[in-house]
Parts: C-alpha cells; sequence; structure tokens
C-alpha cells in the first residue's frame, strides 16, 4: 500500500507532498469545479510529477448528477468524466471515482439500472485507457454505498471497483472492518479521513488517527482481503485550531506510515 494525500492541484501540493514523505497526490475535481481548467494544466501536473518524485494516484468527481428524471444519462457530465479519465490515463493515473446519484421519480430496479448504465460507459471508456474506476462509498449525490447496493451493482460489473472511506461507514451505522473485510478484493482506493461520534452522532472530523476509528485494525484487514493499492489522507475542516492544520496533517502522515511499517522521517 502506499500513502497519499487529497490536495489541491498546485505546486505547492507535490512540494508538500515530497516533504511529508507521501507517494502520491489525489485531485478531486467535484460539482462546481472547472474540468476544463483542469486538463489545460496537465503540462505543468506532468513536470511538478517529476519535479518532486510524487506521482497522481487519483482523481474523482464528486457532487454531480449523472441521471436525470426519466433515468437516462446526462451526457454533459459523462463527457466531464470522459475528459477526466483522459486526464488520468495521460498522467499515469491509475484510479478515477465516480457516484451516481438517486432519482426519487424512479424506483429502486430503475435507479440501479440506470447507474449500471453509467458506469459501464465509464468502465468501456476508461479500458483501453489503463484507467479503473470506482464507485464511491460517501452519501454526497450518490446511492452506491452499502453492500446491499454492491450486490446488485458491482455484482453485475465485475470490473468496477469502491473507493471506500471508513468514516462514512460509521457515520451512517454501517460496519467498516466487515465491509472492507467482505469488498476489500473490490477496493481500488480507499480514503483516510477521521470520524468522532458521541452517542451515535456524529461531532467531528479530527485528523485522521486523532479520532476514534481502529486504523491498525483497518489496516490489518486491507491487508487480510489482499489491498495493495493507494490510501489518501483527506484533511477536513475540524474542531482543530486553524494554526494547527498542518500539524494536523503531519501527524496523519507519520501515523499511518508507521502502520505500513514505512521509515519516518518527519
Amino acid at each position: 500500500m502506499k500513502l497519499g494525500i487529497i490536495a489541491p492541484v498546485q505546486e505547492e501540493s507535490f512540494a508538500n507532498a515530497r516533504r511529508r514523505g507521501l507517494h502520491f497526490l489525489e485531485f478531486c475535481i467535484n460539482e462546481g469545479d472547472s474540468v476544463e481548467e483542469f486538463c489545460e494544466q496537465l503540462e505543468s501536473i506532468s513536470q511538478w510529477k517529476t519535479q518532486y518524485g510524487v506521482e497522481v494516484g487519483s482523481i474523482g468527481r464528486w457532487k454531480s448528477l449523472r441521471i436525470n428524471e426519466k433515468g437516462e444519462i446526462l451526457q454533459d457530465e459523462l463527457e466531464r468524466c470522459f475528459k477526466l479519465i483522459d486526464a488520468a490515463s495521460a498522467l499515469g493515473c491509475p484510479s478515477f471515482v465516480s457516484g451516481c446519484n438517486y432519482v426519487e421519480e424512479l424506483s429502486f430496479y430503475e435507479n440501479c439500472t440506470a447507474a449500471i448504465a453509467f458506469f459501464k460507459e465509464l468502465l468501456e471508456y476508461a479500458r483501453p485507457r489503463n484507467v479503473q474506476i470506482s464507485a464511491y462509498n460517501c452519501r454526497k449525490v450518490n446511492f452506491v454505498n452499502t453492500p446491499e447496493v454492491w450486490r446488485i451493482i458491482h455484482g453485475h460489473l465485475p470490473e468496477l471497483g469502491i473507493k471506500f472511506d471508513p468514516s462514512h461507514a460509521r457515520f451512517f451505522g454501517g460496519d467498516y472492518l466487515q465491509e472492507a473485510l467482505d469488498w476489500g478484493h473490490r477496493f481500488y482506493h480507499v480514503h483516510l479521513k477521521g470520524s468522532l461520534l458521541v452517542n451515535g452522532q456524529k461531532v467531528d472530523e479530527p485528523p485522521a488517527g486523532m479520532d476514534q476509528t481502529d486504523w491498525p485494525s483497518f489496516i490489518a484487514t486491507l491487508r487480510a482481503a489482499g489491498y495493495n493499492a493507494g490510501l489518501s489522507i483527506e484533511p477536513r475542516k475540524s474542531a482543530l485550531p486553524d494554526e494547527l492544520a498542518d500539524k494536523g496533517i503531519d501527524y496523519s502522515a507519520t501515523y499511518f506510515k508507521k502502520l505500513l511499517l514505512e521509515e519516518v522521517e518527519l
């Protein structure tokens, strides 16, 4: 497993990743972000990769509508995803992550059918470009986030992976260790985000390693499931004071490097 971090698309992100001894960056080009502007930066990103020795491990797009009220794929959004898959291929990035919205006007069956059609388009486009496609288990404009849905959609699409974040299972009453054990063989990418609950209620998202998640057991479960891909630290706005935010990221990097038995140089 390799350790990386979600970060803005800028040279400073590569410099900080190198300073922290991280292997890769993850870029999230979400709803409201310009796919075109990101693609215009590919040459600079390639230069920064070489200059700092830090790869691009995953590119994702969150919170976008993919399916309309009739159950049809939104072609403009599909084209944006295709452009990001092209960008991932050009950067030697192995992973593209997406979700699929639930349409209330449609039945569950119809929603699953539409999601399968959408992800099938991504898989067919990405296959010759050597990019893997994953659905994310975040709930933001996405219903493909639990084992019940995975059994249908991933059961029908054997090439479709899962981008897993244990905090989403924790916040919504799931068992993240059981999900990792049962589905870890389908995980293509993993986020490391802290989570704090009191009496079952979400309180905060502290830096990963300073929270309640049983990270040693989670990493061990990933190993038991055969997982050997990226672990991406996800910095979040938390109760930690702003002036300590960078130190919180440093803490997470050091913590997980120790769990991965890497040499710590921070």
